[in-house]
């Protein structure tokens, strides 16, 4: 059964979403930062812009939301995380997730790539969650087409195409008897991905669906 809370968070999200396709208002930069958190050298406020070649990290318990053109990013506490692109450009080419967890929501038919200590996964317009281990990478598809492969044995690969988290993977690092293994749908919500779609004006492709929610 569904709890009310999520009920009411999935609610809200989708209210967010209205509003802002209705006010044709799509968010630029840093949304929202919470406790510990730098944009480079400086601590991350609100309406600073992010750019390619930029480094965002996270203390313990903080969070950043950002976005960069139609790309919308939530960092978890703990976290590095590196924009990928020509430097200065305000469209970034992907991420380098150094250490933490991202959930990010890309535009559609714009490739990405997205780095992590045990995994390489390129991607074409999906939601997408990412969470770093020191022998292992968390991938969850939120929804779309990713081509996941073992950083460390780059012959271990995977294409993975999902409507509503379908097909989460951990990416093992070298020597596991595996090296892409099936996971759980852990520490990441549809409300979120709500949410960070609306930042951009767009909905999930599962809004709607009689999917039951995470």
């Amino acid at each position: 059964m569904v709890g009310r809370r999520t009920v009411l968070k999935l609610a809200a999200g989708l209210l967010l979403v209205r509003e802002a396709l209705a006010q044709g208002r799509l968010e630029k930069g840093v949304y929202r930062a919470r406790g510990e958190v730098r944009l480079n050298d400086a601590p991350a406020k609100p309406g600073m812009v992010v750019r390619a070649g930029d480094v965002v990290a996270t203390g313990k318990d903080a969070e950043i939301v950002f976005v960069i053109d139609r790309d919308a990013m939530l960092v978890r506490g703990g976290s590095r995380v590196e924009v990928q692109g020509k430097a200065g450009a305000l469209i970034a080419s992907g991420l380098r997730i150094v250490t933490g967890a991202v959930l990010s929501v890309f535009s559609p038919g714009e490739p990405k790539r997205l780095v992590a200590h045990t995994a390489t996964i390129g991607i074409r317009g999906s939601g997408i969650y990412v969470e770093t281990e020191a022998d292992r990478t968390y991938v969850c598809t939120c929804y779309g087409v990713a081509d996941i492969a073992a950083a460390q044995d780059p012959a271990s690969r995977e294409t993975v195409r999902t409507e509503h988290h379908d097909q989460p993977r951990y990416v093992m690092a070298k020597g596991a008897p595996q090296m892409i293994m099936r996971a759980a749908v852990v520490n990441h919500t549809d409300a979120e991905l709500i949410f960070l779609e609306s930042l951009v004006g767009r909905i999930p492709p599962f809004v709607g669906k009689t999917y039951r929610p995470y």
